[in-house]
């Protein structure tokens, strides 16, 4: 049986049979779709059960239905990392994200439906407002909460599916000058020329960039923005989108989190030291051995992480008018803190 990647193919009896309620009581369903991921698509599931047997609702993760996007997905392995999160290592760490119900996928992975606990009323944040430096500090605590127990740990080595893809660096390698120079087009009227700069002297120096060694390998989620953390009424964080997981120094979360989250550039300013001593403290309160000096260069070397991202994602996913706006801010925000960091100069 061919594995029901949107909730068109979701049957009463499959999804029964996928939440262990008994068959029979799924009396209706419907799907809404959510979210503003361009990688995949996330659907909120309804469920109206004849004896309450069930969840009322729940979040279904399918593929985008974009073959562009799927065929980029492919490339990176961005189905197969978040598959291998769900199927390995969410329960094993401590961070904040929605439960897996349900997992299956075609043998490729390219073909696959994650159910998922349903974290409503939890808001998503919006990466266009930016974040308050209570909800960053939110997202930290999960940061620290990812990033600690593996923290330069040897174990990171016995996860394949996690490994650094040969095929992967290369391919972001030669692709990086191209793309800049498509998007330096696109973007001309709307980013700032000194920031574009900046894009064009990083691009110049991306070997210098990506061989860069972390002093502590940790798992990295390298996608960490404000998109992609529900906040719950309480103001705690949840994490979401484990399609770009990767290993590296987790302070490249934070740069990313805090340079494409804080929406003014002046409070980013005068807030990052201070957030990233809060973040050290975090790491060390969970037992992670956290060089303070260490994690403050790496947040500035990686201040780049946003700006790398914007580049290639606005260049490799479906284009909406949203999202080119969201690209826009996401380069633009990461390059200013690049230039009040000197980042250039670490490289």
């Amino acid at each position: 049986m061919s594995t029901p990647s949107h909730p068109d193919a979701f049957t009463h009896t499959w999804l029964e049979q996928k939440l262990g309620a008994p068959a029979g009581s799924l009396g209706a369903f419907s799907a809404k779709s959510i979210g503003t991921g361009q990688m995949s698509l996330s659907f909120r599931i309804k469920l109206n059960w004849k004896g309450g047997e069930g969840p009322a609702s729940i979040v279904a993760k399918c593929p985008s239905a974009d073959p562009g996007t799927r065929a980029i997905a492919a490339a990176l392995g961005s189905y197969a990392l978040e598959l291998g999160w769900y199927r390995e290592l969410a329960e094993k760490v401590s961070v904040a994200c929605p439960k897996c119900l349900h997992l299956e996928a075609n043998a490729d992975e390219s073909e696959f439906v994650l159910l998922l606990q349903d974290l409503a009323p939890a808001q998503q944040g919006d990466q266009l407002t930016g974040a308050s430096m209570t909800q960053i500090e939110a997202a930290l605590k999960q940061a620290a909460r990812l990033h600690a127990p593996y923290w330069g740990d040897a174990r990171l080595d016995d996860i394949a599916w996690l490994q650094p893809r040969p095929n992967v660096d290369v391919m972001v390698r030669q692709m990086l000058a191209p793309l800049f120079s498509q998007f330096r087009e696109r973007y001309a009227a709307r980013i700032a020329s000194d920031l574009l700069d900046l894009g064009g002297e990083l691009i110049a120096h991306t070997s210098d960039y990506f061989d860069a060694t972390p002093k502590a390998r940790t798992i990295q989620h390298r996608d960490l923005r404000i998109d992609n953390i529900l906040f719950s009424p309480d103001g705690a964080a949840h994490v979401v989108d484990w399609q770009t997981l990767g290993l590296g120094a987790g302070a490249s979360d934070v740069a990313y989190l805090i340079g494409t989250s804080v929406a003014d550039p002046d409070i980013r300013a005068h807030e990052e030291a201070r957030l990233v001593r809060f973040y050290v403290d975090e790491l060390r309160m969970l037992g992670a051995d956290a060089d303070a000096d260490e994690v403050w260069r790496e947040y500035r070397l990686y201040a780049f992480a946003g700006v790398i991202m914007a580049i290639i994602a606005s260049m490799n996913v479906e284009r909406t008018e949203r999202g080119d706006e969201m690209f826009a801010v996401m380069f633009e925000r990461p390059a200013r803190q690049a230039l009040h960091l000197d980042s250039l100069s670490l490289i």
